[in-house]
């Protein structure tokens, strides 16, 4: 028996270490290692606070009541009742005594850990040098400090309480107070000791009624954040009153422990209730109902600008430029000229849309694969910045066979991804494909030397061992090459991403960590192994980062993290990190998941949190940018926001994590942006409190919403876009992120009342952020305007003949259709909607490509095959400005930026003009046969249906041409194989 109780604690004791220490290493391997000390050690003491607290109250009243029994023979039969219990008791009393105590010091001990990033935040606390209306007090004394007194007096209350109760059965039980119908009594000793308890505890619902006079200012009631009117007017001197009569009452049971009754405490008890009653409950509910209801407009003012004021600021909108917009919905000819910088960025690659493109044209093997939302970035390329459709092509093993999933291919040679592949935002090649600059495998392009190894990224398998002895032959899969033996060509990781997973015990260690003995027993776990895990940009940083909340959206981007042109770049995951509270006096409350859910990212892609952060914050900021290397996992903490408080805080608490700005590269710098979950929150905010009126807000009546996405059919809302821009009063363009909003309420009225944007070009200079970053700038359109909104206009498209027409046409041939991002732009003295329109086949491979462009200026629309020729459609033949686009012709070869790379095809010219030319004559016809039939022209919609026939049998041969060149065969299946070896060779090592 000893031998097996050994084995079992030297087992428990080897699964602990493979949770713990596994950990230990991660960290240590970062340079976080503090992160994980300070949390656990901070952890341990408020465990050891409650325990101690909890357990020994609870004990030190059981042992205080029982000391102090009264022994005598029982006389009544309730004594003797009681006296029987005693008995079966007595063999489990010093079980219980001790057993209690202990169990409620583990739940409380629990309980308290939980708070130790209060408790930090508490001790290291920096001031927020603003003070709240009321009290005039630091803003951090809600923030850090208020939460944590209040969950002491909370967790004081619950230890009294629960001593008292202990104390109470123990008294009962050994006859210190009877309950005898003609002999009811409490002994001296139980009088002293309840009576103080009661004393402790009344005197803290004291402390909890003076602290709830500073929490009113962190509430919410009806109709705004913040305390009310009949808060400061009634609730306020309410829990003064409330407090004094608990001071009074916690008298009266200190004398009653030794004048021997408790007749004057439980009246005073009775007159805490009855006050509370009335002055807590019904003296606020008379004031509200007849005082403030029938002139709220009035009397809330003060305190509704107070929330208006607060909510501005904790939400970083008090300084955005309002300016009236009085747009116009004539279109004219030359109406652009002044807006040609605007309208040569306009973003026709929809990174939502492009996906499946990006994976058939360059996947290039099955174990590759592209993420369903692609990201927007910007680049230099021959001088110019191009708004730029860029993704990462991560390791997909979902894509082998099931003959491949073996547990050596899976952990040891399938172990990364390959390159990026960027794409100009703003034009296509000529049959529609994006026009790759940086593409292929090896990667080649525009971005020039990068490290392209993706060993850490959003698909990633949960743990890979990399790594093998010098002179073993290589057999990580590296990447595929026709030319190479095999076709393959395979690598040994020489970076430093993981823990050393080389001994025994840590082979043990992980092998249980991870549930898998092949570690254990694996040859190709060496002494130069290392263990990759936990390699989700998300997920390394919200480790090392526990105070941060995270933007749902990792980017990619090619940099060089030194400004050092000799050495070749590096891939990084770009992640925003966010400070945030929930206790800002006055600011009105957002729920992190209804703001940022929209039409891309759904409920179920929230902002990631760690432990107890709130589902709820009223104090946003964009404190830190987060930078984890694709290729070694590296984590870089950079400081964006200098001057929060909440940021000072931690890094009082963790002094060497953060970054200074001034060591963000000038590369770097140009590639950050500013964050998308932000901005939906700001939004989110915007639609009320763009009024800061109080009277005005009271009323509502200009409160706005945010369109749904026209282009689904969710009734989510429409996401932000990134895109090059220029807002009327900037002297020129910027990569900016934009929202449009429509009137509030109820009603369907879908006319655009405001458009905001927010300038989110950081430049390019080192440490050193562009004049003008952040800065939002909102359009509100007058009433006497209307401009149709994106639910308006996408009506319009869908409706209007000639439009609905073709794309009936494009959908003729077994295509599919589909709708892009409806952009709004404010050019032209009014608003322009472009909307890309994408042709797939509803069958086999089938990913889509660019054919239409949709514009429209007020009642105007134009559709064609460019958006250049769709802008001169809508302003008279002539728009005055040349879109991105303009040079791209029908038949043209793509310039690409590199070499087509291996797995690409390229569509044949001459099919595609001939689809081109077939689709033109199918509209052609088709526009004749409606006009002959209309006329009941018989002869001529014989002749015009005839020609219609011929015209899509044509365009559905040059479609069957242009498949099979990308690679279908006839019936959609692919024509490209893996080549014989490529995927066996790496297995053989």
């Amino acid at each position: 028996m000893p031998t097996l109780v050994v084995l079992a604690v030297l087992a428990a004791l080897v699964m602990a270490m493979a949770q713990v220490w596994t950990e230990v290493q991660w960290y240590s391997q970062l340079g976080f290692t503090d992160v994980l000390v300070r949390e656990w050690v901070t952890r341990a003491v408020l465990f050891a606070i409650g325990f101690v607290v909890m357990g020994g109250a609870v004990w030190l009243n059981l042992h205080l009541a029982y000391a102090r029994r009264q022994v005598y023979p029982p006389t009544t039969p309730e004594e003797r009742n009681l006296d029987r219990y005693r008995e079966s008791i007595e063999p489990l009393r010093r079980l219980i005594m001790v057993g209690a105590p202990v169990v409620l010091g583990l739940f409380a001990g629990s309980s308290l850990s939980g708070m130790w990033r209060p408790v930090l935040t508490l001790l290291n606390q920096e001031r927020f040098g603003e003070t709240d209306p009321q009290f005039n007090m630091d803003i951090a004394f809600f923030v850090f400090t208020l939460p944590v007194v209040r969950a002491i007096v909370s967790f004081l209350m619950t230890v009294v309480f629960l001593s008292a109760v202990a104390a109470l059965i123990t008294h009962y039980l050994y006859g210190g107070i009877s309950l005898a119908p003609r002999q009811q009594k409490v002994s001296p000793a139980a009088r002293v000791h309840l009576s103080v308890l009661a004393a402790v505890f009344v005197l803290l619902i004291a402390v909890s009624y003076w602290l709830d006079r500073y929490s009113m200012l962190v509430g919410e009631n009806d109709r705004f954040a913040g305390a009310s009117y009949t808060d400061i007017n009634a609730n306020l001197p309410a829990k003064a009153i409330l407090a004094a009569i608990a001071l009074v009452v916690v008298v009266l049971f200190v004398v009653a422990a030794f004048r021997g009754s408790w007749t004057v405490p439980v009246a005073g008890i009775a007159v805490m209730i009855v006050s509370a009653l009335v002055v807590g409950t019904a003296y606020p509910a008379v004031i509200q109902r007849f005082q403030v209801e029938p002139n709220a407009q009035t009397v809330e003012r003060p305190y509704i600008q107070r929330n208006i004021d607060a909510t501005l600021a904790a939400y970083g909108l008090d300084d955005v430029e309002v300016e009236t917009y009085s747009a116009t919905t004539e279109a004219e000819a030359g109406q652009l000229r002044a807006d040609s910088q605007s309208t040569a960025s306009i973003r026709l690659l929809d990174p939502n849309i492009v996906s499946p493109t990006f994976n058939q044209l360059q996947q290039n093997r099955q174990y590759y694969g592209f993420p369903t939302t692609l990201s927007v970035d910007r680049y230099t390329i021959d001088g110019e910045k191009r708004d730029t459709v860029i993704a990462v092509r991560e390791l997909n093993q979902d894509g082998l066979g099931a003959d491949q999933r073996t547990w050596i291919n899976d952990h040891t040679v399938y172990t990364h991804g390959f390159g990026v592949v960027a794409a100009y935002g703003n034009t296509t090649s000529a049959d529609g494909r994006p026009a790759f600059f940086q593409q292929g495998i090896p990667s080649v392009g525009a971005l020039g030397d990068y490290e392209p190894r993706v060993y850490f990224g959003q698909n990633s398998p949960e743990y890979s061992i990399v790594g093998a002895p010098e002179g073993t032959e290589p057999w990580e899969l590296d990447y595929p090459d026709d030319d190479a033996e095999n076709s393959a060509v395979n690598n040994t990781y020489s970076g430093d991403g993981g823990p050393s997973v080389g001994n025994f015990f840590q082979k043990l260690l992980y092998a249980l960590k991870f549930g898998d003995m092949q570690i254990l027993f694996s040859d190709r776990v060496t002494e130069e192994s290392q263990i990759l895990f936990d390699r989700d940009p998300h997920q390394r940083v919200a480790k090392v980062a526990p105070y941060l909340t995270l933007d749902n959206r990792a980017y990619p981007a090619v940099v060089d993290m030194d400004d050092d042109e000799s050495t070749p770049k590096d891939l990084v995951w770009i992640v925003d990190g966010y400070t945030t509270t929930n206790d800002y006096p006055y600011s009105a409350r957002e729920s992190l998941e209804e703001a940022t859910t929209d039409s891309v990212v759904d409920a179920n892609g929230q902002p990631v949190t760690v432990g107890a952060l709130p589902e709820q914050v009223n104090y946003i900021r964009n404190s830190v940018k987060a930078v984890v290397n694709a290729y070694d996992g590296k984590v870089t903490l950079f400081e964006w926001d200098e001057q929060d408080p909440i940021l000072q805080t931690w890094e009082n608490i963790f002094p060497e994590h953060i970054t200074p700005m001034s060591e963000i590269s000038g590369d770097l710098m140009s590639h950050l942006r500013y964050p998308e979950d932000l901005f939906k929150v700001q939004r989110t905010l915007l639609t009320e409190y763009h009024v800061t009126d109080a009277s005005s807000f009271y009323s509502g009546s200009n409160f706005w919403n945010i369109p749904t996405d026209p282009t689904v059919a969710t009734g989510v809302q429409q996401p932000p876009f990134y895109l090059t821009m220029q807002m009327p009063g900037q002297e020129d363009a910027r990569f900016s992120l934009t929202s449009s909003f429509i009137p509030g309420g109820n009603t369907d009225r879908n006319i655009l009342t405001g458009f905001l944007a927010v300038d989110s070009e950081t430049g390019d200079t080192a440490g050193e952020v562009r004049e003008g970053y952040g800065k939002m700038r909102l359009l509100e359109l007058p009433s006497d305007v209307t401009v149709p909104g994106p639910g308006q206009v996408q009506n319009n498209f869908n409706s209007n003949p000639a439009v609905s027409s073709e794309l009936n046409l494009l959908r003729q041939g077994n295509s599919n259709v589909q709708l892009g991002n409806l952009l709004t732009l404010p050019v032209g003295g009014g608003l322009l909607y472009v909307q890309p329109v994408y042709v797939q086949s509803a069958a086999g491979t089938s990913y889509p490509l660019l054919q239409r462009v949709l514009v429209s200026f007020g009642d105007e629309i134009g559709f064609a095959s460019t958006l250049d020729e769709a802008l001169d459609a809508v302003f008279g033949g002539d728009s005055g400005a040349e879109a991105g686009d303009a040079d791209v012709e029908p038949g043209e070869e793509p310039t690409d930026g590199g070499k087509e790379p291996e797995g690409t095809t390229e569509v044949p010219a001459a099919a595609q003009e001939r689809l081109t030319e077939a689709l033109a004559d199918a509209q052609k016809a088709l526009a004749d046969s409606n006009a002959a039939l209309a006329e009941s022209d018989w002869t001529a919609y014989g002749e015009a249906q005839e020609r219609l026939s011929t015209a899509i049998s044509e365009a559905l041969a040059a479609e069957d041409e242009i498949a099979k060149a990308a690679g279908e065969t006839p019936d959609g299946a692919a024509t490209e194989a893996p080549t014989e070896g490529a995927t066996e060779q790496p297995t053989e090592g």
